[in-house]
């Protein structure tokens, strides 16, 4: 009996609560009835604020009857101010409410650094860190007291192994892949030329290779993805022929095979048949305005022997130029057996591109860049540690990729195993990014991420490019300042010794005292020694499947 009475009290409409759901609304009718009247009646000037108060009251009753959002149902009118702030939150953190070192997934700081490195800026900071140097995950580099002078040229890395006939020296910093279509045409070119400016190399991202690519003279790399765009037959196949005509450009210095990337590792890619326009569809060699599928995996190969062999294929292909792959880690065994297959076959790939899992994307699913894949330092040493325990490490570099933005990240990643880094939200902060979180919507204010002309307008491609030029300078610069305070000649003497990591307020360690570093063949010779153990033996040349 209680039961049914509460179940009927709940049913019951209370009209102080409906008063209370509807006084926005109700008060912006009675307003428009009141201007209507006064406006008959008393004054014509009433006439604007009726012209003011008649849409909203029209909105409001339309709220009330539609059925698409159950909160405008009971809230009229109330229900778009709580979505304004919603839409405004981003913006609200950034600039009123963030602290300089929150913020995601780039912080004030770190921004700041970038915007006053491109605008050419000394970038110095004022009354000390804001770090706390005794909180736990703080680091810091070891310094000389009787430092080296700063290296006066910047520092460059030859990439090609003893199969590679035309060897490409890459800067230590360089543009990491962003596709034309992720980016707007105006964002290409400005890394392009600031590229060609500051001598270092921008990636295409898989989206191929782009007129605003080739426009300045840049140096590409071309990663090419399991949608083999630019050089794809019919059905989506890779074609030998046009990769082989593409390939012979200058420009293109090295060639990228993408296996997987730290935002969203393990998925492919769908490109909506109305954004598939004219300009995209000559780039990506698909048809215009039909729906454009980037698949998970490749169909060239599907063994890591396979996939050796298409490596070299695209490196003859290509005239002898560096082929690599880039990759986020997963399961460990699956790399591993690439370095099996490097041992068996004999052919090397010319370097490895480690993503992280912290790496930006344009869109993604939330589960797959928040928890697939391994993040950058895990995943750079693990790599660097099977080709060193491989026999492998001298004849393949290996770059990072992954929230880079200052040159101690760089200095950090290259003691743990890089030859060098790639970097690709500071480029785009450089170009004229402010991180509003609006890439995937095609509404980016400043036209980084957008293919709308009105917003593209905000780039001024030579003012851009000197901006991206001068935080590659800046960046590399402040990285030769570090390793000279080290007292050492080059990056590639960094160590993980150099690199102190604060576990406690109390204690401190080397990353060599909290991560495990392989000998030179040691994989070959004792695993047994090693935690790859398990996952050495797993791993086998013929399949990615581990081993029974």
């Amino acid at each position: 009996m209680s039961e049914t009475k509460t179940a009927g009290r709940a049913r019951s409409l209370d009209p102080v609560k409906l008063a209370m759901r509807l006084w926005l609304f109700g008060l912006v009718v009675v307003l428009t009835i009141a201007c209507a009247v006064l406006a008959v009646a008393l004054h014509p000037g009433f006439l604007w604020p009726l012209i003011l108060l008649a849409p909203l009251t029209l909105l409001g009753i339309w709220d009330l009857v539609q059925r698409r959002h159950a909160l405008l149902r009971n809230y009229p009118l109330l229900a778009h101010v709580r979505w304004l702030f919603e839409d405004l939150r981003p913006y609200l953190r950034q600039y009123i409410v963030e602290s300089d070192l929150e913020g995601r997934p780039i912080h004030r700081d770190a921004r700041s650094l970038i915007y006053e490195r491109a605008k050419d800026a000394p970038g110095v900071q004022p009354f000390g860190t804001e770090l706390d140097a005794y909180s736990a995950e703080y680091e810091w580099i070891t310094h000389s007291i009787a430092p080296l002078p700063k290296a006066k040229e910047p520092f460059r890395v030859s990439v090609g192994g003893p199969q590679c006939g035309r060897p490409y020296s890459a800067s230590v910093l360089n543009v990491s892949a962003m596709s034309f279509g992720s980016l707007g045409a105006r964002a290409v070119e400005a890394m392009n030329l600031g590229a060609k400016m500051g001598g270092f190399y921008q990636d295409t991202g898989e989206g191929g290779i782009s007129p605003y690519h080739r426009r300045h003279g840049g140096d590409l790399v071309w990663e090419l993805g399991s949608g083999y765009f630019g050089c794809r037959t019919a059905d989506g196949g890779f074609d030998p022929d046009k990769f082989a005509e593409r390939a012979a450009d200058d420009r293109v210095k090295m060639v990228e095979i993408k296996l997987s990337q730290g935002a969203k590792p393990g998925h492919g890619g769908v490109l909506p048949g109305p954004k598939v326009t004219p300009e995209i569809a000559a780039t990506r060699d698909v048809p215009v305005w039909t729906e454009c599928v980037s698949p998970a995996g490749h169909s060239a190969f599907s063994t890591p022997l396979e996939l050796l062999d298409f490596a070299a294929r695209l490196r003859e292909l290509a005239g002898g130029k560096p082929v690599g792959i880039k990759l986020c880690i997963g399961h460990p065994w699956e790399f591993l057996s690439v370095c099996k297959a490097m041992v068996k076959s004999g052919t090397l790939l010319d370097f490895v591109v480690v993503d992280g899992a912290e790496g930006g994307t344009g869109a993604a699913p939330q589960e797959l860049s928040d928890h697939v894949g391994a993040p950058l330092r895990e995943g750079l040493i693990f790599v660097h540690n099977a080709l060193v325990g491989s026999g492998l490490r001298e004849h393949v570099r290996v770059a990072a990729s992954g929230k880079i933005v200052n040159g101690f990240g760089m200095a950090a990643n290259l003691a743990l195993g890089a030859d060098w880094c790639n970097a690709a939200r500071a480029f785009m902060f450089a170009t004229g990014c402010v991180m509003s979180l609006r890439c995937h919507t095609g509404g980016c204010p400043t036209g980084v991420t957008t293919h709308d002309a009105a917003l593209q307008r905000a780039i001024v491609v030579p003012e851009k490019a000197k901006r991206v030029a001068d935080y590659h300078r800046h960046t590399v610069s402040a990285l030769a300042e570090l390793v000279a305070a080290a007292r050492l000649d080059s990056p590639a003497a960094l160590e993980p010794k150099h690199i102190y990591h604060r576990v406690s307020p109390v204690e401190v360690k080397t990353m060599d005292q909290i991560y495990e570093f392989l000998q030179p063949g040691q994989l070959l010779h004792e695993p047994g020694a090693t935690s790859f153990a398990a996952h050495w033996q797993a791993a086998t040349a013929e399949s990615f499947s581990p081993a029974a």
